[in-house]
């Protein structure tokens, strides 16, 4: 029987982002503190949790955190004033707005008021033409996260065939682009792709982000290949991935765990999104 594949440790992945984040932030001290603002609509439950945990997050690294909590009843020009008032904010360096908002809220227009600048979520159009462009600039942080995870295994994506499963602009479309900045050869696949298995069967590396419980069985898996999922979905047993994991850790040479894989980076990523972000701030001011 073969050997099984080597699980990728996002937890741990996850600690070192953050340890190297803490440095930066110790090391830069005399010229500037980061800040990171979030805005918060609404009450849902594991929006505020996710909130709470970035706050969290700062604090153990030494980022300045600012919240903005407000109810769902706000009507979109009080959201717009509210960010445009972080725009102005010399201490704010990144600035999120959690989502999804409520009902009623238009979510592109709120996410394109925030400057560009301080789009550590990498969703802006500039910053989203920017990553197009093969120019520096904030990258969506759940797509970073994933480029680091293959860092931490020691696969290098030059020259391989990777295959991404799902084309939102939040992972799907942004990782692929990632990859190919990395010299990868990538196929973006969707739901209309008319042979899935065939192309995760020819795949070196697999990004699965296509939001269905173990929709790709371990099967389609090439012997050896590396597999990063990013799904994150809850069914009566507990959290599972985009990947049917137990038999997929039996054919592939890395695969990322749900929990625990890819899950734990984003947050981190975002930490060092907003460092890069402070470090851009004071470079435009000199």
């Amino acid at each position: 029987m073969a050997a099984l594949g080597i699980r990728i440790d996002g937890k741990a992945a996850a600690e070192r982002v953050r340890e190297e984040v803490r440095s930066r932030v110790e090391a830069m001290a005399d010229r500037v503190r980061p800040g990171l603002a979030t805005v918060l609509v609404g009450d849902d439950p594991a929006s505020a949790v996710y909130v709470r945990s970035k706050h969290r997050a700062c604090e153990k690294v030494g980022i300045e955190s600012v919240h903005v909590e407000l109810p769902a009843t706000v009507t979109q020009s009080e959201l717009i004033g509210h960010i445009d008032d972080l725009n102005a904010r010399p201490d704010v360096h990144g600035i999120l707005v959690q989502l999804p908002l409520p009902e009623g809220l238009d979510e592109k227009a709120v996410i394109e008021r925030v400057s560009a600048a301080k789009d550590v979520d990498g969703l802006h159009p500039v910053s989203q033409g920017r990553l197009l462009a093969g120019q520096p600039g904030p990258r969506p942080c759940t797509p970073l996260g994933c480029m680091r995870l293959l860092d931490e295994a020691g696969v290098d994506p030059r020259g391989k065939r990777a295959v991404v499963v799902g084309r939102s602009l939040l992972v799907g479309k942004p990782v692929a682009l990632l990859l190919l900045e990395r010299h990868a050869t990538v196929t973006l696949c969707h739901s209309r792709t008319t042979d899935l298995a065939g192309e995760i069967g020819r795949a070196d590396i697999v990004v699965a982000a296509l939001g269905r419980p173990r929709a790709i069985p371990g099967a389609w898996i090439k012997e050896g290949a590396t597999v990063i999922d990013v799904g994150i979905n809850r069914i009566a047993e507990g959290l599972v991935g985009d990947v049917d994991y137990e038999s997929a850790i039996e054919r592939a040479g890395h695969i990322t765990p749900v929990p625990g894989g890819v899950g734990p980076m984003t947050i981190a990523m975002l930490l060092s999104n907003t460092v890069e972000a402070a470090l851009r701030s004071v470079d435009a001011d000199v």
